[in-house]
Parts: structure tokens; C-alpha cells; sequence
């Protein structure tokens, strides 16, 4: 790393880059990606208990009021996803993923020691709701910035996506958990140990992420070359430890100049974003919307149509939520790495296109009545486990195709977009269900559910960025850049934003 006047030369992102997968990531990987088991699970266990709080031997809380903790959660979601993501691009990503941890565990701690439903009970269990779900969303936010700045390239797609896809084990852990502790243990207990589940988790992963670094990269970007040079020597000691064998040689032509970036903030991010990235910006808003809306608008009113439609005892739809999961699940570990391989753009393509071209298929059959709760449920595992990818490839896609110094905060405003859309779909898709007397209301809702995913896999085709096996600097220069390589820090050659 070489000092100039204006900025400092460095290869830094080609070191990272260069590495060979080791321990280290392996670690790094497990003690981040904890973020979407720990919101998988809680969203889980608020649906399970739900029912749950309306009974006098727990809160006796009216079904309005349940059904306003995950309505508070997601806009907690949406509050920590802006504000946590702004304070990691400035405080860096080491800190923001101490703190969110810590904002999660107190908020959905406390909710466990909600004592009653007077004004002030329900006062202090709709803020701990509202905690919990800030430091998730800011999870979200400084977590994939921290775990794609610090993967190597070649492996940034398989990772990332499968990362995003271990919402779906949250999910089941928290199906299980709920199951057990609400059919084995006294409900004013049980409901509360619910609630405990993922605090726990949360504290022991606090623990392991004390020993994770900093992301070089983001230090170098705001001029603490020192410490970026520290911190990345640390890392290639490491690896070599674990892997025996010296690191290769990186070529100095791989470098990059850059001087310390200026503070960015939201107004700052949307001239980036529809300035100098506009096709980047409807791809990323494309891509979390079409997604959030189908995912939210099945999955919360799954066992609505189990019950409605196919006369499953409520007792019993745990079962099938973890059927569903398993599916999800699956999808990102077994086709995550033809992302890297196949590419994003095809692989974008195909999962969306597929998922939405099955959903129309299974709405006709459930139009025909010709499935029954089990086959719906394997048609559903079949659907998901092409959308499960393509959803997490989504959160890749946001999270790799703007520059460094916005990173965090440009997550932070699609997964705000994706929520707040995506909040549509359980309202419009349960009204569709009604009663459960009128299928074709429902038959249409997945129709259109299906051409929104086909039309999100279309953009796709069209817009997505070919950022397989590329450094980040590649896919997007950072703003901080003072020489290029090879090519401008706008959208495609030929751009009129060059600089």
C-alpha cells in the first residue's frame, strides 16, 4: 500500500480476492449468516404463538392486536434496515453487526417478560417488537456488506446466496420449538421460552463475531490505511496457518487508487442510484419487491389455505410449514453455486421465470380441486425451491452491484421497498381466501402472483449485471477511486457518467 498525496494506491480487494476458502470464512460465514436463522426463526415463532396470546392463561389479547406485533416487527425491520445501514457505511461493518446483534437480543428478550395487557403491557410489548425488528433489519444490512466485502470473488455467489437461504432453517427451528414448548409446556411459560429461543442463539454467536475483523476494504475507503493493512496481513496469516502453504504473489497491476470518502448520505445515495445506476436501481427494487411480495403473501397465509380449503387442524399445519421450509431451504444449497458458475443473469432468469411459470401450473390444479393438503404442500416445496434461490439472489444483487461506500445503506432502501410491498401480500392474499368458499378469487391471486415473478425474472434477463467471479471494484468502482482500471465507474461502456 503506497501513499500519495490525493489518495493511497492498494491491493487490498485483489489480496482478499486472492485467498483460498480456509476456516477463517468458514467461521466468518457461520458467525454472520446467523442474521436470517435468527429472523426466520423469530417470524416463526410470532405466527406459532400468535393464536397462543389471545388465550386468558397467557395475554388475552384480541386478534387486532396480535396481528399488530408483525405488522410493528416489519416496520422495525424497515426503520433498522435505513438507519443501521446508513451507520454502517460510517461507523464500518464490525461494529454495526455487534450492535444490531445486541438491538435484537433486547428486543425480543424483553418481550418474554411482558406481564399483562393493560395500555402500558401492551405499550412495552409493541416497542420490544419494534427492537427486535430494528436490529434484524440492520442485520440485514451491515451483514451482507461485511460477508461480500470479505469473500473472494469466486466464491461470493454460492455463499451469499446460500447465507440468505438459511432463513428457512430458522424457520424450522422456530416451527419445532414452538410445537414443543406449545404442547409440552404451560402456555403462559411456553409462549415466553418462545420468545427466548433466538436470544439465546443470538448470545452465542455474540460471542464468536468479537473475534471477526473489520472489512478492509471498508478501512481503506476511509483512509485508515494503517489499520486495512493490519487487518488484511492478520487475515493472510491466518489462512496460510490453516492452509499450510504460502499465499501467492498479487499482480500490482490489480491495484487501485483511492482517497478517503466523503460522509453519503440518503439524498447522496439516490443521485448515485438513479444518476449513475438507474437500470442497476429498477433491477435491485425489480428483483426485493417481486420477491417479498410473493414470498409474504404464501408463506403467512399458507396455513389459511390448509385450513380453509383442505380442512387441516390448526394443530396440525406445523408440519406442513416445516414440509414447506425443508423446500426453501434446499434450493440455495444445491443450485446456489450455478450462480457463480452458470451466471447471475441466466441463473436470475430461470429461477424467477420457473418459480413463477410452476405457480401458474399448481393454480390451475388448485382451481380444478384436484390437489389435496399434501400434494399442495409438495407443489408449493417445488416452486420455492427455484424462488428460495432466486430470493437470495436478490439480496446478492443489491449488495454487490453498487459502489463500497453506499453498500450497506443501498441494502438498507431495497429491503425497505421489498418490506413495505411485500407487507401487501398477506392482506391482499387473505381477503382473497376469505371464508374459503370462493377458490377462484384465490385462483387469480396466483396468477397474478405468477406473472409477477415471470415479469421479475424478465428484468432480470435484461438488466442483471454479469458480476460472477469479478471483484467487487469490477462490478462497481468505488466513488473514492482516483484511477481506473479499464473502465469507468458508470453503468456499462459507452456511458455518458464517465469520470
Amino acid at each position: 500500500m503506497k501513499e500519495k498525496a490525493d489518495g493511497v494506491r492498494t491491493l487490498i480487494p485483489a489480496r482478499i480476492d486472492r485467498l483460498p476458502w480456509s476456516p477463517f470464512h468458514t467461521r466468518m460465514v457461520i458467525a454472520l449468516g446467523v442474521a436470517w436463522i435468527l429472523d426466520g426463526l423469530e417470524i416463526t415463532v410470532a405466527s406459532a404463538i400468535a393464536d397462543t396470546l389471545t388465550k386468558p392463561e397467557t395475554l388475552a389479547l384480541s386478534s387486532t392486536a396480535v396481528g399488530l406485533l408483525a405488522t410493528v416487527y416489519l416496520i422495525g425491520e424497515v426503520v433498522g434496515a435505513l438507519w443501521f445501514g446508513h451507520l454502517s457505511d460510517r461507523l464500518g461493518r464490525r461494529k454495526l453487526f455487534m450492535i444490531t446483534l445486541g438491538v435484537y437480543l433486547v428486543g425480543s428478550g424483553l418481550t418474554a417478560f411482558t406481564l399483562g395487557n393493560g395500555t402500558g403491557w401492551l405499550v412495552f410489548l409493541y416497542l420490544t417488537r419494534f427492537i427486535a425488528g430494528m436490529g434484524i433489519g440492520g442485520e440485514y444490512a451491515a451483514i451482507n456488506s461485511a460477508i461480500d466485502e470479505l469473500i473472494p470473488a469466486r466464491y461470493r455467489g454460492r455463499v451469499d446466496i446460500a447465507v440468505n437461504g438459511t432463513y428457512w432453517a430458522g424457520a424450522v427451528l422456530g416451527t419445532l420449538g414452538s410445537y414443543v414448548l406449545l404442547n409440552h409446556v404451560e402456555l403462559s411459560l411456553g409462549w415466553r421460552l418462545g420468545f427466548l429461543i433466538g436470544p439465546v442463539l443470538g448470545l452465542v454467536i455474540l460471542v464468536v463475531r468479537r473475534h471477526l475483523p473489520e472489512s478492509p476494504r471498508w478501512q481503506i475507503m476511509h483512509g485508515r490505511n494503517d489499520e486495512a493493512e493490519e487487518t488484511i496481513k492478520g487475515i493472510e496469516q491466518e489462512v496460510e496457518k490453516e492452509s499450510g502453504s504460502a499465499l501467492p504473489a498479487v499482480d500490482e497491476k490489480k491495484a487501485i487508487e483511492v482517497k478517503p470518502a466523503e460522509q453519503i448520505g440518503y439524498l447522496a445515495l439516490a443521485r448515485v442510484l438513479f444518476r449513475e445506476y438507474p437500470s442497476r436501481a429498477v433491477l435491485g427494487a425489480t428483483l426485493m419487491i417481486t420477491q417479498s411480495f410473493l414470498y409474504n403473501a404464501i408463506f403467512f397465509t399458507y396455513t389459511l389455505v390448509l385450513g380453509k380449503f383442505y380442512g387441516v387442524p390448526s394443530e396440525v399445519t406445523p408440519l406442513y410449514l416445516i414440509a414447506f421450509a425443508v423446500g426453501n431451504l434446499v434450493g440455495p444449497f444445491t443450485i446456489g453455486h450455478l450462480f457463480d458458475t452458470i451466471g447471475r443473469r441466466r441463473m436470475l432468469f430461470l429461477t424467477y421465470a420457473v418459480s413463477g411459470a410452476l405457480l401458474a401450473v399448481t393454480a390451475v390444479l388448485f382451481y380444478s380441486g384436484v390437489l389435496n393438503a399434501v400434494t399442495q404442500t409438495i407443489a408449493w416445496c417445488v416452486i420455492f425451491f427455484f424462488a428460495s434461490a432466486g430470493a437470495s439472489a436478490a439480496y446478492l444483487t443489491v449488495s454487490e452491484i453498487f459502489p463500497l461506500e453506499v453498500r450497506a445503506k443501498a441494502i438498507g432502501v431495497f429491503f425497505a421497498i421489498a418490506q413495505c410491498f411485500g407487507a401487501l401480500g398477506p392482506v391482499i392474499y387473505g381477503a382473497l381466501i376469505g371464508t374459503g368458499d370462493q377458490p377462484g378469487r384465490l385462483f387469480v391471486g396466483y396468477l397474478v402472483g405468477a406473472v409477477i415473478m415471470i415479469g421479475g425474472g424478465l428484468v432480470a434477463r435484461f438488466l442483471a449485471v454479469d458480476a460472477e467471479n469479478k471483484s467487487l471494484e469490477d462490478i462497481a468502482l468505488p466513488l473514492s477511486a482516483t484511477a481506473r482500471r479499464s473502465h469507468t465507474r458508470a453503468e456499462g461502456a459507452g456511458s455518458p457518467f464517465k469520470t
